[in-house]
């Protein structure tokens, strides 16, 4: 695994956009996204609506990311 970030393609809501992720966030998004047997697009599009304007989407994604796997420690 890669430590840099790599761009990654998204569609929101019809909208193509990318997000500079490092591949161990990329991929744990990917294993949620599965987990939850929903599109990737679909969830970063939910999460993108949630982050407000205050943050970025590849950090708000990172933050969804570590939520979730905080939670499943519990």
């Amino acid at each position: 695994m890669n430590g840099r970030p790599r761009k990654h393609s998204l569609t929101l809501r019809g909208h193509r956009t990318s997000v500079s992720l490092e591949d161990a966030f990329w991929q744990a998004f990917c294993d949620i996204a599965r987990d939850q047997a929903r599109p990737i697009n679909d969830l970063a599009a939910e999460i993108d609506e949630e982050r407000g304007t205050e943050m970025g989407l590849a950090t708000a994604i990172r933050l969804h990311v570590l939520r979730t796997l905080q939670a499943r420690l519990k």
